[in-house]
């Protein structure tokens, strides 16, 4: 079954899909038609890993692969729908998609065996974890201000009950006006499965009903510009679809200001470390 929360005659509603019609409190409307999609579910968390495809961390040219997934978080207030705009901020250049799939908790999970941890997925939804690479020198790793800024974390626009998903048969696509740009599969490019992923977080946080977790982008993840629509396709899921737009409003003088640093053009572009730091004249 695939769920739904729209906005509809200015309440929030939730519903199912069935092809083309939203069911919803009473009422019918087609998708064509619905008002605003909002994000499927309403976290008290959403956690995020950072490499986990084979094919990215191939991209960095990375000596090693990475032996265990790290991980980072992003505010409930970061959440948006299908179809909402994704703001770029003024003095900022670098706002990187990254197409991914969202897994959603269904119960209270904590200390369960990656045997288990696939028990406690209530769904899957699309993911595009967008993140502004200008501020990659702040915030001491956090990612905060790089991928937590509100409009960052749309999904949607459904949710797929876990009963309906094989999660190591997922193929996942991003599109930038139309063209191609990512591929991954679960279940050929994951370094760290679903279920790795739930066990290891697990077992020193609660993970409750409604929390997404964040599992990852394949290779290619770039900029894009205002104006460029970027969707991100899941097979068997749905396609999830932003546009980029540019903010008039500028950031006040405080705190951590936007900057391209040698970080940005290594994580932005996948440019080799040392030519990054060519680029901004910054030596080693």
């Amino acid at each position: 079954m695939k769920h739904v929360r729209i906005e509809h005659d200015g309440r929030v509603v939730e519903g199912t899909v069935d092809g083309e019609v939203v069911r919803a409190d009473g009422f019918e409307v087609n998708v064509g038609d619905v008002q605003q999609w909002l994000s499927p579910v309403t976290p008290s968390k959403i956690l995020a890993t950072h490499l986990t495809y084979r094919s990215r961390a191939e991209e960095y040219k990375m000596a090693r692969m990475p032996s265990e997934p790290s991980y980072f978080m992003k505010p409930p207030s970061s959440l948006s729908g299908h179809l909402a705009p994704v703001v770029r901020p003024v003095g900022c250049r670098f706002l990187n998609y990254e197409g991914e799939v969202a897994v959603v908790i269904g119960r209270p999970c904590h200390r369960v065996t990656i045997d288990e941890a696939l028990d406690y997925v209530g769904g899957y939804t699309v993911a595009n974890d967008w993140g502004v690479h200008d501020f990659r020198h702040a915030d001491r790793g956090s990612m905060l201000r790089v991928k937590g800024q509100d409009g960052f974390c749309p999904l949607g626009p459904v949710m797929v009950d876990a009963g309906d998903v094989d999660p190591e048969d997922l193929t996942l696509r991003t599109f930038v006006n139309g063209e191609q740009v990512q591929e991954g599969h679960t279940g050929t490019d994951l370094m760290f499965s679903f279920a790795y992923q739930i066990a290891d977080l697990a077992r020193l946080i609660t993970l409750e009903p409604g929390d997404v977790l964040l599992t990852g982008t394949p290779a290619h993840s770039r900029p894009v510009e205002p104006g460029d629509i970027v969707a991100v396709e899941i097979e068997g899921i749905g396609r999830l679809e932003n546009t980029i737009v540019q903010s008039e409003e500028p950031l006040p003088d405080v705190g951590e200001q936007p900057a391209v640093t040698a970080q940005t053009l290594h994580v932005a572009l996948t440019m080799p470390e040392d030519e990054a730091e060519r680029s901004v004249g910054v030596t080693s």
